[in-house]
């Protein structure tokens, strides 16, 4: 088994050699690939325009993004996958003969296993739901003219593309192998459809959001701890990491599987007490029946440059309990701000003016 697997490290390294050598010059495009398909993106950008634009998308975005990210850390903790980069610098399979160089960039040294790739399979789940919406919304008499069929072709072949990029991206750049990101592809578009027939959560109480929020984080606590017991450490990449990387200060907390499983935990948490709270309630209520698309213009705008504002703000990192914790609540606020406080703003000022008006 070790044997195989070696082998197929070894393929793997040689396709992340031979594409930096290829793509010597196209080191920015493939950085900016990974920072645009990190998950931070689809709930800081593309949630806020998707919720404004169809609640019901936007939620479904969230949850598979969430739940998704959840399975991608188990599957990573089951599977134990090495990375590329420091893999090539540790393994002894090369024995006297020099192995392949591999350059390390400010994006390769992520402190988590490898296996399978979380940013293919965010990337995949996300533009699955988004393809998916927009080919629904296709078939409304409101939509324009356009024939399903060429439609339908156009969206399935930029969601490839978009995967294909993101699958070079992360082999380029040596934080994944390519038997990672495919399996992170395959695995977010089988968490996207398996969501796209889940019907409940579009009318979830905030005791059901918060009943999955605590049982996914004790459900993780557990493992962690059961296996941790039987003298098996799930964070032992945190070492590799530590002593491969060639830039000490590449080297993120954010980056560490709890600060992102707090993270996730946090955009769901918040999305819960914001849909089942006052504001959105009352927000609702003044919008109820209106047709007003500058209305949801004006929530998304609000919506990128508060949150654009807020993504700023970076948690100390020198306490990783606060750190953990100050994740948690700034990912709290991300849809409270989207769906609770902004639209109620908005909506207060466009009755006051109808008022004014009237």
């Amino acid at each position: 088994m070790e044997a195989h697997m070696n082998l197929l490290h070894d393929v793997g390294i040689q396709t992340t050699h031979w594409l930096q050598q290829r793509f010597q010059g196209s080191q920015d495009w493939f950085l900016f690939i990974s920072y645009a398909a990190d998950l931070r993106n689809a709930f800081f950008v593309l949630f806020p325009i998707w919720f404004h634009f169809s609640e019901a998308v936007g939620i479904r975005l969230i949850w598979v993004a969430v739940i998704g990210d959840w399975l991608n850390l188990v599957f990573k903790w089951i599977l134990f996958g090495e990375r590329p980069y420091w893999w090539v610098l540790d393994t002894d399979y090369y024995g006297n003969s020099s192995a392949p160089e591999i350059q390390q960039f400010p994006l390769t040294c992520e402190t988590g296993p490898g296996s399978p790739s979380g940013h293919a399979m965010g990337a995949a789940g996300v533009y699955y739901v988004m393809v998916t919406a927009l080919l629904s919304l296709a078939l409304a008499p409101t939509w324009p003219p356009v024939p399903h069929r060429v439609l339908w072709m156009v969206l399935w072949i930029g969601f490839w593309a978009v995967q294909v990029c993101v699958c070079m991206s992360r082999v380029f750049i040596a934080a994944h192998f390519p038997h990672q990101v495919i399996a992170g592809v395959f695995s977010g578009m089988a968490v996207a459809k398996t969501f796209h027939h889940v019907r409940c959560i579009y009318h979830a109480s905030f005791h059901r959001y918060l009943g999955i929020t605590i049982f996914l984080f004790s459900f993780t606590l557990g493992f962690y701890l059961l296996l941790w017991t039987f003298g098996v450490d799930l964070l032992w990449t945190l070492e590799k990491a530590q002593k491969w990387c060639s830039n000490p200060e590449w080297v993120h907390i954010d980056t560490t599987p709890f600060a992102s499983l707090l993270r996730n935990l946090g955009i769901l948490f918040g999305l819960g007490l914001a849909l089942n709270s006052h504001l959105y309630q009352e927000s609702s209520r003044l919008t109820q029946g209106q047709q007003l698309p500058f209305f949801r213009l004006g929530c998304i705008a609000a919506s990128l440059l508060i949150l654009h504002v807020f993504d700023a703000f970076k948690p100390p990192s020198h306490v990783q309990l606060l750190f953990y914790a100050l994740s948690f609540c700034k990912s709290a606020a991300v849809p409270l701000a989207t769906v609770g406080l902004i639209p109620y703003c908005l909506a207060q000022l466009l009755a006051t003016q109808h008022k004014k008006a009237a």
